[in-house]
């Protein structure tokens, strides 16, 4: 399994507005993508920005590319993105999923106790 993290920034002010954006756009892009393991959205204010991580779980590269298109290293991004986002990022990272514990993918190699993600940076 493999995940793709993406990171954006807007106005503090455009946060929830935003937030209902990516679900309508990309999380909806994500979940119609066959091999979509599921997402994560991570928001964090700070001094007046929103910062956005987003964590999707993939199948292979091959399923991200379903998604993103033959070059899986650049970011995706969808009409109105300018509107919100403070910069676009160009590219995106990927890593290598380890080990995800109180999920469908939990793999035990001993004793584990807490749930951790474990990943591995790789490129493609």
């Amino acid at each position: 399994m493999i995940a793709r993290i993406w990171h954006g920034r807007t106005l503090d002010q455009l946060g929830d507005e935003y937030f209902e954006y990516i679900k309508k756009t990309g999380i909806k892009g994500y979940r119609s993508t066959k091999g979509n393991r599921g997402a994560y959205v991570l928001r964090r204010i700070e001094k007046g920005v929103t910062e956005f991580l987003l964590i999707t779980l993939w199948d292979s590269s091959d399923a991200i590319k379903k998604f993103s298109g033959p070059d899986m290293e650049k970011a995706v991004y969808f009409p109105d993105d300018r509107k919100y986002l403070l910069e676009l990022e160009p590219l995106v990272d990927h890593f290598e999923v380890l080990l995800a514990s109180n999920s469908q993918y939990f793999y035990n190699e001993g004793s584990i106790s807490s749930p951790i993600i474990y990943m591995k940076g790789i490129r493609y």
